[in-house]
């Protein structure tokens, strides 16, 4: 039998660790995200377009990024560059580390599907009279990201799931909260247990939405051709 006090510790505790969830870990995610695929699209680019200088700054951002731990980034913004004099709350330090890391990752997704389009798409688009940048906007690009929406997916279910990291720079987010109310109640396996179900939960929201969205671009993929 299931103790009547800690049902009740773990009902009252749901809220108090839903709401940073929905308040702090889902924005972080989805605006670390956006920014990761405006980056991830632009280096993904500069290196399928082979611009000399561009490329290999690409590269070597990319080859730093994900040959560093993310712990040891998000300790660099927020706990070292103070010793710069520069100083950034946790919530945009959380963003920009979450971004510029996620960003290196989804580069090279972006990249290989760029490649993986038939060249004879390219030859097609300049044989009807449209400029270079017309044809990456126009026909490479979306069938690369039709290409890369699993893949960019589970980056996305990933990064939700490293947002429990940014609890180290003072961020309360939904791992903060539950650390908080297991100091109080001394309730770690009941309680870390809950909080790994809200994560779950949150997932399988993303999930749902990403198979949604591979119906979608599939049969739009059908009518087009």
């Amino acid at each position: 039998m299931i103790d009547q006090g800690l049902l009740e510790l773990l009902a009252d505790s749901f809220t108090k660790i839903l709401l940073p969830g929905l308040t702090v870990t889902v924005p972080l995610t989805v605006i670390s995200f956006s920014l990761a695929m405006i980056i991830a699209v632009a280096a993904a680019l500069v290196q399928f377009a082979n611009i000399r200088g561009l490329k290999q700054l690409a590269r070597f951002y990319i080859w730093v990024v994900r040959g560093t731990p993310l712990l040891v980034q998000l300790f660099t913004v927020f706990y070292g560059l103070p010793s710069l004099g520069v100083v950034i709350n946790p919530f945009p330090a959380a963003v920009l580390v979450f971004s510029v890391n996620e960003g290196a990752y989804a580069a090279e997704i972006i990249r290989a599907a760029l490649e993986s389009v038939p060249g004879g798409q390219m030859e097609a688009g300049y044989c009807v009279g449209m400029s270079y940048l017309q044809i990456i906007r126009r026909i490479v690009l979306p069938q690369a990201l039709r290409t890369a929406f699993p893949s960019l997916s589970n980056s996305l279910i990933s990064m939700l799931k490293d947002t429990s990291l940014a609890s180290v720079i003072t961020l309360p987010e939904m791992l903060m909260a539950t650390r908080r109310i297991v100091a109080r109640t001394y309730e770690a396996l009941a309680l870390y247990l809950e909080v790994g179900l809200v994560y779950l939960l949150f997932c399988t929201v993303i999930t749902k939405l990403q198979k949604w969205g591979e119906g979608k671009l599939n049969s739009y993929g059908r009518q087009k051709g």
